[in-house]
């Protein structure tokens, strides 16, 4: 079987080091890569585009994944912005809600992953909760655990079906659901974890980060979606 080409969305930074050079760089982190080829995907990275490129990338690919990373930006989504959110990544905020708009036009399958989730539920007309406590690790860099309980019959389920411990680390959450949003899993504190589009091609967001973890199923759900055999 040919493995299937998942794109994986790359932060954009102006200043990464290595050697003794100090440049501008469009990267991720490699546990996307890892964790998409141990499903039996070809990874391939999508740096920052111009947004109507997006849909022609997204034809070349047989799923995506719209990475982890910086906070939203509160202009899209309508909200003052909280003095505890981060500084806005333009660009990348375009590219994503381009490249999520292509792959759910296109029914090609999409697994976002927390800044994707919330992307994900901004691009369908959705708010995000600019703030939330005890969703970090304990100290900076490090990332935290605790308990999702998916929601018995989605499709988050139907990949993770027990009360799962899983890597996280987010100071946002999602406030009200985007356009034909449903939640399918939560943590303890009631905080959305999942969410997926139910009438949709196969679409998934989870607000942990799998990458970090050593649990690979939900991108073996994607990789299983995005399959020749699949379509």
């Amino acid at each position: 079987m040919d493995r299937p080409l998942i794109g994986v969305s790359t932060y954009l930074e102006s200043e990464v080091r290595w050697g003794v050079w100090t440049l501008p760089a469009a990267l991720v982190p490699d546990g996307y890569r890892r964790l998409v080829q141990s499903a039996g995907g070809i990874a391939a990275l999508l740096p920052p585009d111009a947004p109507e490129h997006a849909p022609a990338a997204v034809t070349r690919l047989d799923g995506l994944v719209i990475s982890g990373g910086a906070d939203v930006d509160p202009a899209r989504y309508g909200a003052v912005r909280d003095p505890r959110t981060g500084p806005p990544a333009h660009e990348r905020d375009a590219w994503e809600l381009a490249l999520i708009d292509a792959a759910l036009a296109a029914g090609t399958p999409l697994l976002a992953i927390c800044r994707g989730m919330q992307l994900l539920n901004v691009m369908l007309g959705g708010t995000l909760k600019q703030h939330v406590d005890g969703h970090t690790g304990d100290r900076p860099g490090v990332f935290g655990r605790h308990l999702v309980t998916p929601v018995p019959g989605s499709r988050c389920a139907a990949l993770v079906p027990e009360r799962a411990s899983v890597p996280v680390h987010h100071h946002q959450a999602l406030d009200r659901l985007g356009s034909g949003l449903v939640a399918t899993a939560h943590a303890a504190d009631g905080t959305v974890e999942a969410v997926e589009l139910p009438d949709a091609a196969w679409v998934l967001g989870v607000q942990w980060h799998p990458e970090m973890g050593h649990d690979p199923r939900v991108m073996q759900g994607l990789v299983q979606a995005a399959s020749p055999v699949a379509s």
